[in-house]
């Protein structure tokens, strides 16, 4: 396995979320490339542009750095089955999971892993059926990641104005109960929770500004939390990470509600990957710097890889 040194490095793609897919892709180029692997970057406009690449590149591995639809959503991971390919992250049905947020969390709530209490709509039961939910009220697409189309409201008025929003990106939306709480993220490694990371944004929520634009939050890692709640938090994540099907690494979202006990928002399978970014920051805090982070990917994809030609 430690001979195949030609990886390829999915990243762009034509999803909401590209200009963060580039920035985690020429992290992870730069990283890998550090430590001596042969890197080719894979950036494509469309499915039948990717199949051409991945057919001239003729990778050992590919490290999977696309966010958002098609990237996380099972797409990729489909076409990467078909060329038998090992790839970074999760496989098609855990990456399905964990990207709709409505059958990820029946998963969750049948294994009583608790979730926000929250509504479905559509276009069609919008006009239909009201909202069963005391203000405020978070609304969010139900497969969109880094907080595309999210927003809280906090009256009838600011939730017509957020639904429009988030109908913009999805035909199904999530509205949710608001939990005042402090927010956290449990990083999964190598099937292990990694410490907790409390965030605390300038705004008044973790929204796509507070991600990506440099001073808008405070990291704090590991969280100052009680040695019960943090353990207590980080064995949710692993269960949450597990029931899905997840496999080496995920970032779990959570928030703590007043009494401590932690909520699981969602599971991100395919996390950040620059050196600022949460499941790094949470691999750092363990003495794992970042371009040994990206091996640990690859090096966890060849080896199932090979358990499956083995077996």
């Amino acid at each position: 396995m430690e001979n195949m040194q030609k990886i390829g490095i999915l990243m762009g793609g034509f999803s909401s979320e590209r200009e963060v897919s580039l920035k985690s892709g020429f992290a992870v180029e730069k990283a890998l490339s550090s430590l001596g692997y042969q890197v080719s970057i894979i950036d494509f406009n469309n499915v039948p542009e990717l199949y051409r690449k991945l057919r001239s590149i003729k990778a050992d591995c590919i490290f999977n750095a696309l966010h958002g639809r098609f990237g996380e959503d099972g797409g990729v991971q489909e076409i990467l089955d078909e060329f038998k390919i090992p790839y970074t992250g999760s496989g098609v049905r855990a990456s399905v999971l964990a990207m709709d947020k409505i059958a990820s969390r029946k998963i969750f709530a049948a294994n009583q892993i608790p979730v926000p209490e929250y509504q479905v709509f559509d276009k069609k039961t919008l006009k239909s059926h009201g909202l069963n939910l005391e203000f405020p009220v978070v609304v969010k697409p139900v497969k969109e990641g880094s907080s595309i189309g999210l927003s809280i409201a906090e009256d009838p008025a600011a939730l017509f104005i957020a639904l429009k929003n988030a109908f913009a990106f999805d035909n199904e939306i999530v509205v949710e109960k608001y939990i005042n709480g402090r927010e956290i993220t449990v990083g999964i490694l190598e099937d292990n929770p990694l410490p907790v990371i409390e965030i605390v944004p300038k705004n008044k929520f973790y929204d796509f500004q507070a991600k990506y634009t440099p001073g808008m939050c405070d990291y704090i890692v590991p969280a100052d939390l009680p040695l019960d709640t943090a353990c207590f938090a980080q064995a949710t994540a692993l269960k949450a990470h597990k029931l899905l099907g997840c496999r080496c690494f995920s970032r779990v979202d959570i928030i703590l509600d007043s009494g401590g006990c932690p909520v699981v928002l969602e599971v991100n399978t395919i996390p950040g990957f620059t050196a600022t970014s949460l499941l790094p920051k949470a691999a750092a805090a363990c003495g794992i710097d970042f371009p040994r982070l990206c091996r640990m990917m690859i090096v966890s994809a060849l080896k199932l890889k090979f358990k499956e030609f083995a077996s």
